[in-house]
């Protein structure tokens, strides 16, 4: 009988299927004794026969070299021998050698090499009285530890195992230590043999040859173990074909949303390229604001209304424009336009969807999708978004166009009213769009409480284009300038500016005819005569030419009218205070005198007052004032008084 384990039991079965010291978990499931005795008949049948031919050990000579003492074939395993012995029990041994074959079958999924070759080591004391060295994995630069410690010999221990040729064979463990070397005497390895072929050995050292029995488990053992190595291999094969069959799989699963979310970003990008080359279309086209409207109608199906930012339509497309057009109370108006200021889409109302046209953070106008039903989706808005884009490069490009025009302009009024040569100012005149030639006439606009800007400058010029005015407006000096082609109806200008502007309070002076363009300097002068005495008339506001200056042409008094008030004080003071105490009209009655020649019947007709009410109120002016107009001198002095006060009185 082979010697007895740590439990009492002969070296087999229950042996193997145990790990180490300390570790309780089984390799080898046990098996019951029914199952054991039918496996143990069998291979007893098997080894019986085998015995017959097989050499009887050492000591019996002559007999013939058994089946299992053949060279083994190169990359498989060594022979067996057949577990015989003169004290063998039968059943235990084969019940050994079964578990043995068990052993890769058991192997638990979670190991790995290092836990086969730590168990494959920790088995062999129990099959007998053999110590496990190591175990070593074959590689690409030949044996190389797995398991274990690295044997001390004279000779490396992996320089053996390769001379071995991947076949069992004897190594040497002898060592300088003697004491270490009577443990190990008999020293042999076992080739660890999978499907695929040698994977790696098993050395074993004993104290003394093991007996064939121990040899024959040995070898099982590692035979087994080989097996159990290429098992989990081939485990680690099917987990890694298993997760790439799992990584293709989503992958694949992957791809077909890929490419799912790819076509719907294709039927995205080929709307909005339409909605790009439809929009540009439009703009190349030149057909501004209603192209624009008209465009955005036909790839949404809604109808389109673009506005200013007051609410006033510039464009519509679409069935159902209102007739006439509301206009939207200022408030409300205001708050929209912060609300949609606010959102970086278009902002959905009540009755629509409304987008800005900003350019350099200013509101130019708005888009409006008329949509009460809600049937615009993002498809829409991107239009609508696009739309707006392009309005405010059309309306920007606009302002642009209509600034430098207007600096044009300006420079150019400026170097008419300073003076420069006439072919220049034609030719830089018929660039903007306006001829100079034929008489002209200058007009300077200031209004009180009306600040001078543009609001201001384009009020004035639609005035002028309501009345038909061919001019060339300029804001100079903080007054609007007019350079207006032909006659230049004062008190229909006056009247248009007031209800543009809202209020009457303003002034308008103009100037006398200018034939070519050397004369707009002396216009222009006339004009600011006007305008001033206008100003400082009592009736300051209203239009005043200076062909209505008559006499008060000629004073050259400069900004300096004080000299010309007294001057009317001096003919005339007495008279205006008479009139002012009886709110009478002997300065009015002496003026009209004058300006019909000093014929009665013409004053008296003018006046509507009998001949003999003329004639009291002349002997009342004489006996005022003091003056005899029967004198020369008296006479002349109080016409000139009097047309300067008919002047600065409006």
């Amino acid at each position: 009988m082979p010697p007895l384990g740590s439990a009492g039991q002969p070296y087999g079965a229950g042996a193997l299927m145990c790990g180490g010291a300390g570790d309780e978990r089984c390799w080898v499931t046990g098996m019951g004794e029914r199952a054991v005795t039918r496996r143990a008949h069998r291979f007893a049948e098997g080894r019986d026969q085998a015995m017959d031919s097989a050499s009887v050990g050492p000591g019996r000579q002559g007999s013939a070299p058994s089946a299992h003492s053949r060279t083994p074939a190169r990359g498989s395993p060594a022979a067996l021998p057949l577990p015989g012995g003169r004290d063998g029990d039968h059943l235990s041994e084969l019940s050994d050698l079964y578990g043995l074959f068990m052993l890769p079958m058991a192997t638990p999924d979670g190991w790995e090499e290092g836990s086969v070759l730590r168990r494959a080591m920790s088995s062999v004391p129990r099959l007998g009285p053999c110590r496990a060295e190591a175990c070593y994995r074959l590689g690409q630069r030949g044996p190389a530890i797995a398991a274990g410690d690295e044997p001390a010999a004279e000779i490396p221990l992996a320089e053996q195992l390769a001379g071995l040729d991947r076949r069992d064979g004897a190594v040497s463990l002898r060592d300088r230590d003697r004491a270490r070397d009577r443990d190990r005497v008999w020293a042999r390895a076992f080739v660890l043999c999978g499907s695929d072929g040698p994977l790696g050995f098993l050395v074993v050292s004993a104290p003394a040859e093991p007996d064939r029995s121990e040899l024959f488990l040995l070898g099982a053992l590692a035979q087994q173990t080989g097996r159990a190595l290429a098992e989990v291999a081939g485990r680690h094969r099917d987990q890694e074909r298993a997760g790439a069959l799992r990584r293709a799989n989503a992958d694949k699963a992957d791809h077909e949303a890929v490419n799912a979310q790819l076509a719907e970003q294709l039927v995205d990008l080929e709307i909005q390229r339409s909605v790009h080359e439809v929009l540009s279309r439009a703009t190349i086209d030149a057909e501004g604001v209603d192209g624009i409207a008209k465009a955005v109608h036909g790839l949404t199906s809604l109808p389109v209304a673009i506005e200013d930012c007051f609410g006033n339509l510039h464009a519509w497309a679409g069935p159902g424009r209102p007739d006439p057009y509301p206009k939207p109370r200022p408030l409300p108006r205001q708050q929209l336009l912060r609300d949609a200021a606010r959102e970086s889409r278009p902002l959905r109302t009540k009755d629509g969807i409304v987008g800005l046209a900003r350019y350099r953070g200013e509101t130019l106008g708005l888009i409006t999708l008329v949509d009460p039903g809600r049937r615009a989706g993002e498809h829409e808005l991107f239009a609508l978004d696009y739309a707006c884009t392009m309005l405010a490069l059309e309306l920007a490009h606009r302002r642009n166009l209509a600034e430098v025009e207007l600096r044009l302009r300006r420079d150019l009024v400026d170097d008419l009213v300073t003076g420069t040569d006439d072919a220049g100012a034609v030719a830089r005149a018929e660039a903007v769009g306006h001829d100079l030639h034929g008489p002209h006439h200058l007009a300077v606009v200031r209004w009180t409480g009306l600040p001078s800007d543009e609001a201001f400058s384009r009020a004035v010029s639609g005035a002028c284009r309501a009345l038909d005015l061919a001019v060339l407006p300029a804001r100079l000096s903080g007054r609007e300038v007019l350079v207006i082609a032909g006659p230049p109806r004062g008190d229909a200008l006056y009247a248009g500016l007031a209800t543009a502007l809202g209020s009457p309070t303003g002034a308008v002076g103009l100037s006398g005819a200018a034939e070519t363009p050397h004369d707009l300097p002396r216009a222009y002068k006339e004009a600011l005569r006007a305008l001033e005495l206008r100003t400082r008339s009592r009736r300051p506001y209203g239009s005043t030419s200076f062909e209505q200056l008559g006499l008060y042409r000629l004073l050259s008094t400069g900004n300096d009218y004080h000299e010309v008030e007294r001057f009317v004080r001096e003919w005339l003071g007495p008279l205006l205070d008479y009139d002012t105490r009886r709110h009478g009209d002997l300065v009015l009655t002496l003026t009209q005198y004058f300006a019909c020649g000093g014929n009665y019947d013409g004053t008296a007709a003018a006046l509507g007052v009998h001949r003999s009410t003329l004639r009291y109120r002349l002997q009342r002016i004489k006996e005022i004032s003091g003056r005899d107009l029967g004198d020369v001198e008296h006479r002349l002095n109080l016409q000139v008084a009097t047309r300067v006060w008919q002047i600065m009185s409006g």
